[in-house]
């Protein structure tokens, strides 16, 4: 009887939850600094302190942990065919508030923080066909010096010597880095590990995730090693409290090319590079071709050989996997949703605007 009430309750308790974030989220400023630059500090560096030693995804654990019991659960409701609708209600809305405290309490806040533009004092506006050209020639150029250097070459794909696991060991140097410049992108206790689903994760067409329960940044261990550690960078800018995945994108771009590693520098700078290159072939195809033929041939088989990548692994399920994913940002403020991954030419262009270099 006690158990029922208690049921009962958590699942007021998610109902008060979901319409406190709504309020919260009306509240940037009280996030950035109470929340993202205050407990979050705290709630991270403790979970990646715990986590962290361990060399396997506790996250990724628990998830298989959970979805055994969920199985479990389905199979005997099946086999007794007795489902008690109030119970069954009451216990899954339950079980949803406290996922739903724990996901919002241990990092998802973060969506609702002020808008990175404001807080780097960035000028956001939309950009012109020119000043996206302008930009992709900077990229090009810089890209293709990063590829030389590694190559001596411009024909060859740049061989990144470096194994993944020294790749993900390099990250917090990269950001150490950053840090003198940008003293908000702090970064320390490593918290990163390869992906137990990073098969799954492909076939979805994801490169990694963050466990918003552990804050261990889960890396899909079957990417192409040119783009690891831009990847890399990536989840970790999502480990120090910036959820959002344009700003994500972009701290991983400042962080990878600010790193004094070589092969840092390179992948950071060509995935700048293929996100302005999207939005041209976009938007006007034959400037892409004009382009294209300015990058060193070296870069262009790298492009190819991650897009065979991706291609190679491509299904029916990934749309809905990204159908879904979608749907999660927008309820989470991101209204761009996936599309949210391109909006870092917007921030590549205004830094570009404002610190004349790139």
């Amino acid at each position: 009887m006690k158990q029922k009430k208690v049921y009962k309750i958590l699942t007021i308790l998610l109902i008060m939850q979901w319409a406190f974030i709504q309020i919260i989220a009306q509240y940037p400023i009280l996030i950035e600094k109470y929340y993202s630059n205050g407990l979050y500090v705290y709630i991270s560096k403790f979970l990646r302190i715990i986590f962290g030693w361990i060399p396997v995804s506790v996250g990724d654990i628990l998830y298989l942990i959970l979805g055994f019991f969920i199985l479990n659960g389905i199979f005997i409701l099946l086999k007794t065919r007795k489902i008690h609708l109030k119970n069954t209600f009451f216990k899954f809305g339950a079980f949803a508030s406290i996922i739903f405290f724990f996901f919002h309490f241990n990092w998802a806040l973060n969506y609702f923080r002020q808008p990175l533009f404001k807080t780097l004092k960035l000028e956001k506006t939309n950009y012109t066909s020119a000043e996206l050209i302008n930009l992709t020639k900077a990229l090009i150029s810089k890209t293709n010096n990063a590829q030389i250097l590694i190559t001596k070459n411009d024909t060859i794909i740049v061989h990144n010597t470096l194994s993944k696991q020294k790749i993900e060991e390099k990250s917090p140097l990269a950001y150490s880095k950053l840090q003198e410049k940008y003293p908000q992108f702090k970064f320390e206790n490593p918290s990163i590990k390869y992906s137990l689903f990073s098969l799954p994760l492909t076939y979805m067409g994801f490169a990694g995730y963050i466990n918003p329960f552990t804050n261990e940044a889960q890396i899909n261990s079957l990417i192409p090693k040119n783009n690891y550690p831009a990847t890399v960078c990536h989840e970790v800018a999502h480990q120090i409290g910036f959820a959002s995945e344009s700003e994500a994108n972009f701290i991983g771009y400042l962080a990878s090319t600010h790193s004094n590693d070589s092969f840092y520098n390179y992948s950071g700078y060509l995935m700048a590079l293929r996100y302005c290159l999207y939005e041209i072939y976009r938007t006007d195809p034959k400037q892409y071709e004009i382009l294209k033929k300015e990058i060193n041939k070296g870069i262009i088989k790298d492009i190819k050989q991650s897009r065979d990548f991706w291609i190679s692994y491509q299904n029916w399920s990934e749309k809905y996997f990204k159908g879904f994913y979608d749907s999660f940002l927008k309820a989470n403020k991101q209204k761009a949703g996936i599309k949210e991954y391109n909006k870092m030419v917007s921030f590549l262009i205004s830094y570009y605007k404002t610190n004349n270099t790139i």
